[in-house]
């Protein structure tokens, strides 16, 4: 055992965005008690992904699916979409070398060639496969819409970079790059229908506001589980809603990693020394919605409350456990 600290890509990434949103989740160890439904449907795909992969097994991947503490559309819209994923891929280009493979390695300092006395780097990667004797890193990711934009910031990825870095290291063989797969996901939910009350109370509105005092308005009908799955199979019949893309990493790429790595924990070194986990009041809104710990940074007057009613604790780099708990997001 390793008395190195771990510091993973997760955290590295909050140090980066937000040296305050680092201090909350892996000083102060804080999580929300409200998570974001697409976090957990992100965490559930990446699984069936990995069991599919392991076993070609789409009836083993419904029952995984079934299985799960979630909503009914999450499950219809999961099994919609390794249904579909399955068809598109039934024969792979390249085969599979190892599965939410883990690893751990000492950060070098470039300069000196000197392991890290402080930090190891720990991580689990979602796949390596091998194509044509060439090894490359396999990457997951699910996005509600896949565009050129999205393709074109794949490069930026500090997480493929590291992983790559590491795998190389500790497995000893050559990765030559990432391949993204990405899976668009259905935004769509089943339609609940209205209760009679309710169609009452909305045609009554419509007939008033109507000059004659009528309206063709009708009520909404529950969406049955056939005609919602055949909603979603549509979706995922579509073109596009599956990507494949490979980038490449060359000595000079995992050269600036390692600068940058040591640097980033040089930094981290100097913020624990002085307390000095500042915010980036720019990330509060960065995904088009509050940070996790928003209200904790815009109410600090009431800190201590917002964590008793509001928060939970739970240990740093979880997503590292040999067992995590079920569909647990990372923050």
């Amino acid at each position: 055992m390793s008395d190195l600290e771990t510091i993973t890509y997760s955290a590295l990434s909050s140090f980066k965005n937000c040296r305050r949103k680092f201090r909350w989740r892996y000083v102060d160890e804080l999580i929300p008690l409200s998570k974001d439904p697409a976090m957990y449907f992100g965490t559930l795909i990446h699984e069936c992904l990995e069991m599919w992969h392991a076993s070609r097994d789409l009836s083993g991947v419904n029952v995984l699916i079934d299985s799960c503490d979630v909503d009914r559309d999450v499950k219809q819209n999961a099994r919609a979409m390794m249904a579909a994923y399955a068809t598109t891929y039934a024969t792979e280009r390249w085969s599979v070398v190892a599965l939410e493979k883990p690893f751990a390695a000492t950060i070098i300092n470039p300069a000196t060639n000197a392991s890290s006395r402080s930090f190891e780097m720990a991580g689990k990667v979602d796949g390596i496969v091998c194509e044509d004797g060439r090894n490359y890193i396999l990457e997951h990711k699910t996005a509600s819409r896949i565009d050129a934009a999205y393709i074109e910031r794949l490069w930026t990825d500090f997480q493929s970079k590291i992983y790559a870095h590491f795998i190389s290291e500790t497995m000893g063989i050559t990765i030559h790059g990432v391949e993204y797969n990405v899976l668009s996901k259905a935004r769509l939910t089943q339609k609940l229908g209205e209760t009679d009350e309710a169609y009452q109370e909305r045609y009554a509105l419509a007939c008033a506001a109507n000059k004659s005092g009528k309206s063709s308005a009708k009520q909404e009908i529950a969406e049955t589980d056939e005609e919602f799955r055949a909603r979603l199979d549509a979706f995922y019949a579509k073109p596009g809603v599956f990507h494949r893309e490979r980038l490449y990493f060359s000595k000079a790429d995992f050269d600036e990693l390692r600068s940058e790595l040591w640097e980033l924990t040089q930094q981290l070194l100097d913020a624990r020394r002085r307390d000095a986990y500042y915010a980036n009041s720019s990330q509060c809104f960065s995904w088009g919605k509050p940070c996790p710990y928003w209200k904790l940074c815009s109410q600090p007057q009431a800190a201590k409350f917002i964590i008793e009613t509001d928060y939970e604790k739970k240990s740093a780099h979880e997503e590292l456990a040999d067992d995590p708990a079920p569909l647990e997001p990372a923050f």
